[in-house]
């Protein structure tokens, strides 16, 4: 018997987001610095940590870069810096970076961001930042994220989804288990419209579902057409099929 991916018998409320665009989506990326620089005391900086960098040039190992706030320009290792897209995926930062940056005076409770995990392969961690009154306790929390075979994601067994944009659309509406409910992508020094680009998430609640009534036949519905008022979404009717095909579950572990 292998492993549930699915809380099969829930009364939790099903979120189903909306239909994927016909047109590619452009990934819209730049980089982020990780460091103050130059590193030395009493030096002037030309670049601060968590902020906006334009790279003029690039050599593989190091790059020249222009600061978003000082205009200065200064030539420096590639691990001094981070990719960013999505305003909230973070390439080559580990975790102790992504606190220094969440830690940021300018983070309320709720920025996050998403980075590579750096203990377990091929999977994600969500980091979030939640301020407590407590000088005690480290204000971010951080969960992994992992994924199905079939490409989908997910943090809580229960609940899974198609992308981490979708991921990222559910958790911003409703905190779900996690610390607190994720607002606003981490703040970056000298990125312009960045509140503006931050999108509002839309969500569509459907109405709790009685597996009971739900037939072997609308679990395994590969297509939906227009008229189909399923009560379980595209997400959840894969996350089914796919365990049930690894179990090699019986007809009667669906059929009413």
């Amino acid at each position: 018997m292998g492993t549930c991916f699915t809380r099969c018998y829930s009364n939790r409320t099903i979120f189903e987001n909306q239909p994927e665009s016909d047109t590619p989506e452009i990934e819209e990326s730049f980089i982020v610095s990780l460091y103050d620089y130059p590193l030395f005391e009493q030096t002037e900086l030309t670049m601060h940590m968590g902020e906006q960098l334009t790279v003029i040039s690039d050599d593989g190992d190091f790059m020249m870069v222009r600061s978003a706030t000082t205009g200065r320009e200064s030539y420096i290792p590639i691990n001094y810096t981070a990719k960013v897209t999505h305003r909230w995926l973070f390439t080559g930062i580990t975790r102790y970076k992504a606190e220094e940056l969440l830690k940021h005076s300018n983070n309320q409770s709720g920025a996050f961001l998403i980075r590579e995990s750096e203990t377990h392969r091929d999977c994600y961690s969500l980091s979030i930042l939640r301020r407590t009154n407590s000088s005690n306790l480290n204000p971010v929390k951080h969960y992994r994220i992992s994924h199905l075979e079939n490409s989908w994601v997910y943090i809580s067994l229960g609940l899974t989804f198609p992308s981490l944009r979708h991921l990222v659309e559910h958790y911003s509406d409703s905190a779900d288990g996690l610390c607190c409910r994720l607002t606003e992508p981490c703040f970056i020094q000298g990125l312009d419209g960045a509140m503006e680009a931050w999108p509002v998430p839309i969500t569509i609640r459907r109405p709790t579902i009685n597996w009971r009534d739900i037939s072997r036949s609308v679990i395994l519905r590969r297509k939906r057409t227009e008229s189909d008022n399923s009560l379980v979404s595209e997400g959840l009717r894969e996350a089914i099929s796919s365990y049930l095909q690894m179990t090699e579950c019986k007809d009667h572990c669906w059929d009413t």
